[in-house]
């Protein structure tokens, strides 16, 4: 390991490989620290069609589609048992980029070391099995104290990423972190065999299914596997007891939809229960830092927009590094504005539309929709991952918002308890071990 370099990136995930990709190909020198190894387990294989600007502008394009399963679209489908079916295609949004009509699905696992050794390829010195157990701010230039391969070793820097997902090492440590008040959920998932397809070109397709506890995902992944979660009120979940496995298909069962697709289903994996917790740090950067990815904020994995945002952040999080390595306070305040901006709007735009996804008035609209005044196209794009700079979006989205609080008040009981519960699994949470 070396012992300096101009940024040390943590975390060899989607945000940490993208922009130590970004900043190694501009000729800085980069050090990408990942704490445990590649291939490794992570749920979350559904990428939006924007993610294919920045897969593009990293000369990915084809080495994805060698890897994933091509994702034209997503279907979402009632718990009723009369059959309550809608399906969107991502080339209907409004104002398409090009290349970005479609999406793929991708096992993490392989996805997530393609973009770790294309950072490698693109120059930045990658480690693998290297923790981060301190960094000192307080020197002329940040210090971190890494260990790796059975030592330890002192890294100086001038900038820091803290791409670390989850762990969200540097919003811990400055006591940023700050738990969602307005949502709270908590999953069950694993992989499974003999889960049938959607037929033709929605064979790709992500499947979305409410039920009454929350909703469940069915995503196609490549070799005749299907990802399958349920994300559920963290007060569900806790009834689970020993037996998860018999759990995770009684609650299947209460979507006779999803029941019927499962019902050859064969375990691939084994079933994982995890808290899904919403939080949002108070600050995204400061002096020689900034958060990209989970490591700033982690809303719900209903949209697929987890891997979006951490490339899409990384993506943006670069023009802040490059001003402040070419010492250019004019350039990288702007850059600090930008980056502020855009990352807290797309999150505020998706979270809305998160917040009330349980709620009857949003389910009538997802399975009766109309695009009365591109209401539907605007929908469309915001499920796409358009949703920082399209005024024809946002102006539509707006006027989507008010249809809805129309609606709500033709479903005011439900649309109560939906509020309830959501502010309730809120304040709940969810213990692993309970």
């Amino acid at each position: 390991m070396p012992r300096r370099a101009d940024v040390a990136v943590i975390g060899g995930g989607p945000a940490g490989s993208t922009m130590a990709s970004l900043l190694a190909r501009d000729g800085h020198a980069v050090v990408l620290l990942e704490k445990d190894g590649h291939p490794r387990f992570h749920i979350g294989e559904s990428l939006l069609p924007h993610n294919m600007k920045i897969i593009r502008e990293m000369g990915l394009e084809d080495r994805l589609a060698g890897l994933g399963v091509f994702k034209p679209g997503a279907d979402f489908t009632g718990d009723d048992a009369e059959e309550q079916r809608h399906e969107i295609r991502f080339d209907e949004a409004l104002d398409v980029p090009e290349g970005c009509g479609h999406a793929w699905q991708v096992r993490r696992s392989e996805f997530d070391r393609m973009l770790f050794e294309h950072a490698a390829e693109s120059g930045a010195r990658t480690f693998e099995g290297a923790r981060v157990r301190h960094i000192d701010f307080d020197a002329d230039e940040p210090e971190l104290t890494v260990t790796h391969s059975g030592g330890e070793h002192r890294l100086a820097v001038r900038f820091v990423v803290d791409a670390s997902g989850r762990d969200a090492l540097l919003a811990r440590r400055f006591d940023l972190q700050r738990r969602n008040r307005e949502h709270g959920t908590a999953a069950l998932y694993g992989h499974f065999r003999n889960v049938p397809r959607r037929e033709g070109e929605a064979a790709g397709n992500i499947s979305i299914y409410w039920f009454e506890h929350g909703w469940i995902w069915m995503i196609p992944l490549a070799d005749g596997v299907m990802s399958v979660g349920a994300v559920c009120n963290p007060e569900y979940l806790r009834q689970r007891g020993r037996d998860v496995e018999r759990f995770f298909f009684d609650t299947i069962a209460l979507n006779p939809h999803a029941a019927e697709r499962m019902k050859a289903a064969e375990p691939a994996s084994p079933i994982t229960a995890t808290g899904n917790y919403s939080y949002f740090s108070s600050r995204l950067m400061g002096s020689r830092w900034l958060l990209v990815g989970d490591a700033g904020m982690f809303v719900d994995p209903v949209f697929s927009s987890g891997v979006f945002f951490a490339m899409y952040s990384a993506s943006l999080g670069a023009d802040v590094v490059r001003a402040e390595l070419a010492g250019d306070a004019r350039a990288a305040a702007a850059a600090r504005r930008r980056y502020r901006r855009k990352v807290r709007r797309g999150v505020r735009e998706l979270c809305w539309f998160i917040y009330r996804f349980p709620a009857p008035a949003m389910r009538h609209l997802f399975l009766n929709p109309r695009n009365v005044f591109g209401l539907r196209q605007a929908v469309i794009s915001v499920l796409a991952g358009d949703l920082h700079d399209n005024g024809r979006v946002r102006r539509r989205i707006r006027l989507f918002r008010l249809v809805y609080l129309l609606l709500s008040l033709r479903y005011l009981p439900g649309a109560i308890r939906a509020r309830r519960q959501r502010r309730h699994n809120a304040a709940m949470g969810f213990d692993h071990a309970a």
